[in-house]
């Protein structure tokens, strides 16, 4: 199993609780969803921390 850094973890709790962009687009919110599955979650390191510990899609 890969060992998950502390610096990752902390990435991963911002994307789940404090990413204005993130946060909407779990919520429902479209125009924010659409930014985040189709640029964010591609660009952004706290989206892939997210994706790599939580084991979902930053968007859902």
């Amino acid at each position: 199993m890969i060992e998950v850094g502390e610096k990752m973890l902390k990435r991963a709790n911002f994307c789940k609780e404090k990413c204005p962009i993130c946060t909407r687009g779990r919520k429902g919110n479209k125009i924010a969803r659409g930014f985040t599955k189709h640029f964010c979650r591609k660009v952004c390191p706290y989206c892939k921390a997210y994706e790599q510990i939580f084991k979902k899609k930053a968007y859902e």
